[in-house]
C-alpha cells in the first residue's frame, strides 16, 4: 500500500512501476483507452436493459463551481442574435438577398475553459519533468495547442461498459471527508458489496459524495480547489491490475487533496496520465445514477462519454450518458 506523505524516492519508483510507455507502440496517444475494443463495446451494449438514461454532467452556466484557480471560470454565454433582433427584423432581409422573410432565428457564442465543468483530461494535460505520456516532450504543446496526446486522439473511444463504485454508500456515510484517500482496498470493497465484477476495458466512475455535500450546503464553497476526498496513489494498483480504460469521479481534481507527495503537485495525475496513460474525468454528477443503482442493485451500465473533437485540445467538456 502506498502511504500518505509518500517520499519522493518512492514516488519515482512508482513512475516506473505504472509506466505504459511503448506498451501500445511508440506512436500511441490513447493509453489505456486501448483496452476498449469492438468486443468490449459490443458486450457493453447489453447493459442497457431498461433504457433508463442519466446525464452525468453539471449545468453549463455562470453558476458553476469555478472560483478562478488555474485561471478557470464558469461558462459565459453571449447572444449574437436574440429575440429583440427578431422583433425589430435585424439580421433578416440584409442577409437574405434583400428579401424580407417570415422566419427569424437566434445565435450565441459560449466562452469557457474546457475543464471548468464535467470533462475529460487528455494525455497532454499533465507534464512531469518536461515530458508527457509515452515520453513525448512538453515542447510539443505550444500556444497553438497540443501536437500530440491531445483530446482528439480519444474522440471515438470513450464508450463501453461503465461501473459505478459508490464509496460513501459502501462505508455507510453520506460523503467522504476532505483529505480522505480512496485506496485499492476501498475500490475492491465497493465492488464486492455491489456484486459487480470490473472487467478489462471498463470505465469506472467513483463516487465520493463531495458534490452531494456541496449540493446539501446550497453552494459550491471551496469545491473547486479546496481540500477534497479523492483517489489515493494506492488505488493505482487496483486500476492497473483491472486494466481499467478510464476513471472519473465527482470531485474537481480527481485525487485526494491535500496531495500525498510533498514535492509533487497532483501526484495521482502524474502517475496516471503521464506514465499509465489513463484518461481522467472530473466533476461528474453521479448522484442520480447512484440512487438508481442503489434501488435496483445494478451498478453496471452502458456509458457514452465522447469528448468534443478539438484537434489540439488538452481537455474537453462532455455530457456523459449512462444507460441502464
Amino acid at each position: 500500500m502506498v502511504k500518505a506523505n509518500t517520499s519522493l524516492a518512492e514516488f519515482r519508483r512508482l513512475t516506473e512501476r505504472y509506466s505504459n510507455w511503448s506498451r501500445w507502440g511508440d506512436e500511441d496517444q490513447r493509453g489505456t483507452l486501448n483496452y476498449i475494443t469492438p468486443g468490449t463495446i459490443t458486450k457493453a451494449i447489453e447493459e442497457g436493459r431498461s433504457g433508463r438514461s442519466f446525464s452525468l454532467a453539471i449545468p453549463l452556466d455562470a453558476r458553476g463551481p469555478q472560483r478562478g484557480l488555474f485561471g478557470r471560470f464558469n461558462p459565459l454565454l453571449f447572444m449574437t442574435r436574440d429575440g429583440g433582433d427578431a422583433v425589430t427584423g435585424a439580421y433578416s432581409a440584409d442577409w437574405l438577398g434583400g428579401e424580407e422573410k417570415e422566419t427569424r432565428s437566434t445565435d450565441e457564442v459560449v466562452v469557457m475553459p474546457t475543464q471548468c465543468a464535467t470533462h475529460w483530461d487528455s494525455l497532454a494535460h499533465i507534464i512531469h519533468r518536461d515530458v508527457m505520456y509515452n515520453g513525448r516532450k512538453a515542447s510539443e504543446i505550444s500556444s497553438t495547442g497540443a501536437k500530440s496526446n491531445g483530446i482528439y486522439a480519444s474522440r471515438g473511444g470513450i464508450v463501453g461498459r461503465g461501473v459505478l463504485l459508490d464509496i460513501p454508500r459502501t462505508r455507510k456515510r453520506d460523503s467522504l471527508r476532505p483529505g480522505e484517500g480512496i485506496t485499492s482496498d476501498w475500490l475492491e470493497e465497493a465492488a464486492e458489496r455491489e456484486g459487480v465484477k470490473v472487467r478489462e476495458g471498463d470505465i469506472v466512475l467513483v463516487r465520493t459524495g463531495h458534490m452531494s455535500a456541496a449540493r446539501a450546503r446550497g453552494e459550491w464553497g471551496d469545491y473547486a480547489g479546496g481540500p477534497a476526498p479523492g483517489m489515493a496513489l494506492d488505488s493505482l494498483e487496483w486500476i492497473s491490475r483491472k486494466k481499467v480504460a478510464a476513471v472519473a469521479n465527482d470531485t474537481w481534481g480527481m485525487e485526494v487533496h491535500p496531495f500525498e507527495v510533498k514535492e509533487v503537485h497532483l501526484p495521482f495525475h502524474v502517475l496516471s496520465i503521464v506514465y499509465m496513460g489513463l484518461s481522467l474525468g472530473e466533476i461528474f454528477d453521479l448522484d442520480d445514477l447512484a440512487a438508481d443503482c442503489a434501488r435496483d442493485g445494478r451498478y453496471s451500465f452502458f456509458l457514452a462519454a465522447q469528448p468534443l473533437p478539438f484537434t489540439k485540445g488538452v481537455a474537453s467538456p462532455i455530457n456523459p450518458i449512462a444507460i441502464k
